[in-house]
């Protein structure tokens, strides 16, 4: 699960400083300053959690299924939480509505929090 959480930490930093860069560079020109704004915050958060798998995966001692328990919820609450934001912040440009997935960010949003939550547990269960 180490070399899971490791690679989840790197492909979420790769493309999270990809659309940062996208969002800097060519978002900037098409959309209106807050839909930037919004963007931007998809990938702040994006680039926290590969900060975080990296973390789990490669420093932290916890428990395996702790571990998967992380993976999954980082996995599936960034896909839900930044790329409801990017699909939503870019849907000036694309001329596609995609207001029906905006419940999607607070569940995403939920499951980071969740995420958060499980390694709080599993730090105070650490015996040191």
């Amino acid at each position: 699960m180490n070399r899971k959480l490791l690679i989840l930490g790197a492909v979420l930093g790769f493309t999270a400083v990809l659309l940062g860069a996208f969002g800097a560079h060519g978002l900037q020109k098409i959309v209106e300053p807050a839909a930037v704004d919004s963007f931007e915050t998809g990938v702040r958060y994006q680039m926290y959690h590969a900060f975080l798998a990296l973390l789990v995966g490669g420093v932290f001692t916890i428990s395996a299924k702790a571990k998967k328990t992380l993976f999954y919820l980082l996995l599936t609450g960034i896909l839900l939480f930044s790329g409801s934001i990017y699909l939503l912040s870019t849907q000036a440009a694309t001329g596609i509505d995609f207001t029906s997935i905006a419940l999607l960010t607070p569940l995403g949003g939920l499951l980071l929090i969740l995420g958060w939550g499980v390694l709080i547990v599993q730090f105070l269960k650490k015996k040191d």
